[in-house]
């Protein structure tokens, strides 16, 4: 089974994860060219009773009758099933199979409508956050802004390394403190390190200021950690390419704008925090708003969604900088969430646990 820490929306086995892989390759195909594709040893007859089951519980449409029937996955499950992130990776960038140009849909109709999170994971977080108000109603204040304090030396320094930044921790957290810088290490790094932490304060001081947000909020937050790095600040004028990926986003500064708009107005839209917080996440990197500094200012925004409505922030610390750089990877060329949706309810599941305690 596929379920580990309530990380899928639905459960699959992974003879059916086979078939929606195949499926998602190569919509519209009968019972027989999908048996032949996901090379199982098994009969033809138990790949149709997997067809059917999928069939039953919504995942697949069936078109047709007969020896003519052919099976789609269902518009809203393509989102959000569980791919098997290292079997992706495995083919070449060349050779994958993805949505190369910016999807609007994801946020007029798609995100506004997909359950970003099951049952089982919406009680698991609210379990989580209900955790952390008793805690902060217990501990004092002295002791909430010395774990405050430890939550922002970490989420700078993980922000920064998934950013390539190679400061320890132990760097970091002298650099922050102290204002001692580490020894052989650029001063980029160090400019970086502390940019996050002048964004978390900033956010800090008036979280109240994030309960609604808009485009300017989102380019304040990219300005100051994009402080001193020789990076463009404001909205992007140019076109822009990722690396290890076929994607191309936005070009077109007017059509950024539009989608950055479009992306507030679905997040006030949304009454649930970790939808807003995790729309945040993923949408701002996936927009590409700004010439660098796209992911950290998605993080630090994600957070002020969290702050902002008295929720546990997350430092992402425990995150491996690959893993969530494949997470981002796949979501931009599939729009599918499950990796960076586990990240999310990881890590705050991490933070809950860590810090405030």
């Amino acid at each position: 089974m596929i379920r580990k820490n309530m990380n899928s929306y639905k459960i699959y086995t992974n003879y059916e994860l086979k078939i929606l892989d195949y499926l998602r390759q190569n919509p519209d195909s009968s019972s027989s060219e999908i048996h032949t594709g996901i090379q199982v040893s098994t009969t033809l007859i138990t790949t149709k009773r997997k067809l059917s089951n999928l069939v039953g519980i919504k995942s697949l449409n069936k078109v047709g009758k007969g020896r003519a029937i052919r099976y789609f996955i269902k518009e809203d499950i393509r989102y959000i099933y569980p791919i098997n992130i290292e079997s992706y990776f495995n083919e070449d960038v060349d050779n994958r199979i993805i949505k190369e140009q910016f999807n609007i849909e994801l946020i007029n109709s798609v995100l506004s409508k997909v359950e970003l999170f099951d049952k089982d994971e919406t009680y698991h977080l609210k379990k989580l956050h209900k955790k952390y108000i008793d805690n902060i109603s217990t501990i004092s204040n002295t002791l909430y802004k010395k774990d405050l304090e430890r939550l922002g030396i970490d989420l700078s320094w993980k922000s920064s390394q998934i950013e390539g930044n190679t400061y320890s921790l132990l760097e970091t957290e002298q650099l922050l403190k102290e204002k001692v810088e580490a020894k052989g290490k650029k001063k980029e790094e160090a400019v970086m390190l502390l940019n996050h932490k002048s964004a978390l304060d900033y956010i800090l001081d008036s979280p109240n200021y994030y309960l609604k947000l808009n485009k300017k909020k989102i380019i304040e937050i990219h300005s100051l950690l994009v402080e001193d790095l020789d990076v463009e600040k404001n909205i992007r004028k140019r076109v822009i390419g990722i690396t290890g990926t076929n994607y191309k986003p936005l070009g077109n500064e007017h059509q950024i704008k539009e989608a950055v708009e479009a992306t507030c107005n679905l997040v006030n839209s949304k009454e649930n925090v970790f939808e807003k917080a995790f729309l945040l996440l993923i949408m701002l990197s996936y927009i590409q708003t700004f010439e660098d500094g796209n992911k950290r200012t998605a993080r630090m925004m994600s957070n002020a969604a969290l702050i902002s409505n008295n929720y546990c922030p997350i430092s992402f610390r425990t995150v491996d900088s690959i893993d969530y750089k494949k997470a981002m990877l796949l979501f931009y060329e599939q729009n599918n969430i499950s990796a960076i949706k586990n990240i999310f309810i990881e890590q705050y599941e991490f933070a809950v646990n860590t810090y405030f305690q």
